[in-house]
């Protein structure tokens, strides 16, 4: 490979999406480049490294994400480190974005994927430069912001309708928005851009769910969360429930903001409390064969009762086979009762909790009998390679448009 170019023999492959109109006309290929773009996230993020760039370099794509830390290959990606990105919102926002933009941009790709809210003006460069570009929002952000914990109840507010007026505005001259789930039934974005895609974080089926181990020991009274460690995200209740039950709790993950851990601390339920910091990949699938469930005990904030889909996390315990302790709302409900791989609580209740978590370690047969109708789900409609062919599909789509 010179260049960016394969020859047929070197290929083996047939012209797609991702190789230029050249390879039609003179069997010589040159691989479409994709830039992904994040100032927000970390480094091999689940859904933009381990999952979209990487199935896009499989497909034949010549893939680059930018974002912070250092550079390096993996899995066919080409990781563009920017270094260190600032911690605090508004510098993060600013200056961290700016550099992202910058490195992006020098690599001059045909396609931009940009994965956070402060990269929208960006976008929008990109898409007057020529580019196509796709804005993949992992929330419905108005609905989010309006809620932020850490801004007066008005203000988030006020801040939730001037960034929707902006994000239509962006929208609008982009190619594609990419969001996980509908909300209730409804695409958000519907009408607002020229091309919408519902693509989940549907569980990779190469990864955890193959290193399922069903004879491996796992510590009676240990339940887990792994995800975002926030009050929204129910890790109070979830704490207070875990010791009202007996149980010991281990949390995954880095909390936000930063005080909470200290607040948590000071609880006396903390004592029930396993802090496992924030966990690579092996830490992950350590912690889910040792845990005997999983929880995801979502509050009602925002969009996350609206949402039709699981988090990461939800498909991560069913990959490997962990019964799931899940909020009530109307999509949880059906699919529970669809695999009846878990239970389903109020998650503003601590006793309902309670005693989900202790019926789960009371009846190990039944709740063995959950995961395996997890995984079961799992194999059968909530796999990445479902979603794959969408997220193929619509570049394919962009591509194809003059």
């Amino acid at each position: 490979v010179f260049g960016g170019y394969n020859t047929r023999a070197d290929r083996h492959c047939q012209p797609c999406a991702a190789v230029s109109e050249y390879a039609r006309t003179q069997g010589v290929y040159r691989m479409i480049r994709v830039c992904h773009m994040t100032s927000a996230h970390d480094p091999e993020d689940i859904r933009i490294f381990h999952k979209e760039c990487v199935s896009l370099a499989k497909a034949g794509y010549e893939v680059y994400l930018v974002e912070r830390g250092e550079s390096y290959e993996k899995n066919g990606v080409h990781i563009v480190g920017v270094g260190t990105i600032p911690t605090g919102r508004l510098k993060r926002m600013t200056e961290g974005a700016k550099k992202v933009y910058e490195a992006a941009k020098a690599l001059d790709a045909e396609i931009y994927h940009f994965h956070d809210p402060e990269l929208l003006p960006y976008g929008l460069r990109l898409k007057k430069a020529g580019k196509k570009v796709i804005f993949d929002s992992h929330e419905k952000y108005t609905d989010q912001i309006a809620v932020k914990e850490y801004l007066p109840r008005w203000v988030a507010k006020a801040v939730s309708s001037i960034y929707g007026s902006y994000e239509r505005h962006v929208l609008r001259k982009l190619d594609a928005v990419v969001i996980p789930s509908t909300l209730n039934g409804i695409d958000p974005f519907m009408g607002q851009c020229r091309h919408t895609a519902i693509i989940s974080n549907a569980a990779v089926l190469d990864e955890l769910f193959d290193q399922y181990d069903p004879d491996r020991a796992r510590r009676d009274n240990l339940v887990c969360y792994v995800g975002g460690l926030t009050e929204p995200r129910g890790i109070t209740n979830c704490m207070r429930a875990a010791h009202r039950a007996g149980a010991v709790l281990a949390l995954g993950g880095r909390f936000s903001p930063p005080e909470y851990e200290k607040a948590l601390q000071e609880d006396p339920a903390y004592t029930c409390v396993e802090y496992r910091g924030l966990l690579d990949r092996s830490g992950v699938r350590d912690l889910l064969n040792q845990s005997s469930a999983g929880l995801c005990v979502l509050q009602d904030v925002g969009q996350y009762l609206k949402i039709e889909t699981f988090g990461i996390k939800v498909y991560e315990y069913m990959s490997m086979g962990l019964p799931v302790i899940l909020s009530h709302s109307a999509y949880n409900d059906r699919m529970m009762e669809k695999y009846k791989f878990g239970i389903c609580v109020k998650p503003d209740n601590v006793e309902d909790i309670a005693s989900a978590i202790r019926y789960l370690l009371d009846h190990p047969r039944e709740a063995r009998q959950m995961g395996e109708n997890g995984r079961r789900a799992v194999q059968e409609e909530f796999n990445w390679s479902v979603e794959e062919k969408k997220l193929l599909a619509l570049y394919e789509d962009i591509l194809n448009e003059k």
